[in-house]
């Protein structure tokens, strides 16, 4: 097995999750898929392994990473999830920790957009646009990555934050894989109606362009049309 090509995928059952594990396996990776549900994963694909993981169990967690150079975590303790933020701030250290006991070289994470900067200064999270219910999310994830991961260095991470909005294009008709996007570093991308957006699809493509090519290291990016 070319260990390229070989990546373990932390929340692959979820929105974001689900669509780079298709990216991922559609681009002929050997993928382990952990999940705490492993029944959400209906594909059934030589090249994936589906394991059920808890990510609070940091011991756990340290032994399924074991032998991954490359770990893609979408990680989200659920948006309904009325404790969230607290999950958030408990887990993400622990997935990192484990990352780097296992001897993981490169972490991608999927990341917030609240942390992008809408106008000089201006962080997304801190405008008073986004809905109450995101809040708890949106903050914990933004705190992981200022308080956490900006002063790692023991291990190549990359946070990649999407639009201000990731989806399947809604009212703009379905979401697909166009493979004509930009992308950033800090300041959220607006296209030239002024929206942040950027498909789901785009969205896992360029995070395995990332795992295929890096040109990211111990930083965070970001997309957009």
């Amino acid at each position: 097995m070319n260990m390229d090509k070989k990546v373990a995928l932390i929340g692959a059952s979820g929105f974001v999750g689900s669509a780079i594990l298709n990216e991922l396996l559609n681009r002929g990776y050997q993928v382990e898929a952990l999940v705490n549900h492993p029944d959400k994963i209906k594909i059934q694909n030589s090249a994936l392994t589906v394991k059920k993981v808890d990510v609070a169990d940091e011991k756990g967690l340290e032994k399924d990473l074991a032998g991954y150079a490359n770990v893609i975590s979408a990680y989200n303790p659920g948006w309904a999830n009325p404790n969230i933020y607290e999950e958030t701030l408990t887990n993400y250290p622990k997935i990192l920790e484990a990352a780097k006991k296992a001897g993981v070289k490169r972490l991608l994470i999927v990341g917030g957009a609240g942390t992008l900067f809408v106008k000089p200064g201006v962080r997304l999270v801190d405008t008073g646009t986004l809905p109450a219910e995101w809040l708890p999310g949106v903050k914990s994830l933004g705190e992981f990555y200022l308080n956490t991961l900006i002063p790692e260095n023991d291990i190549d991470w990359v946070f990649f934050s999407p639009a201000g909005n990731l989806g399947d294009m809604g009212a703009k008709g379905p979401g697909k894989r166009t493979g004509v996007y930009r992308l950033g570093k800090d300041d959220m991308i607006f296209d030239k109606d002024g929206n942040s957006f950027i498909s789901v699809e785009d969205y896992a493509k360029a995070m395995v362009d990332e795992l295929a090519d890096p040109a990211h290291h111990k930083e965070r990016f970001t997309i957009g049309y």
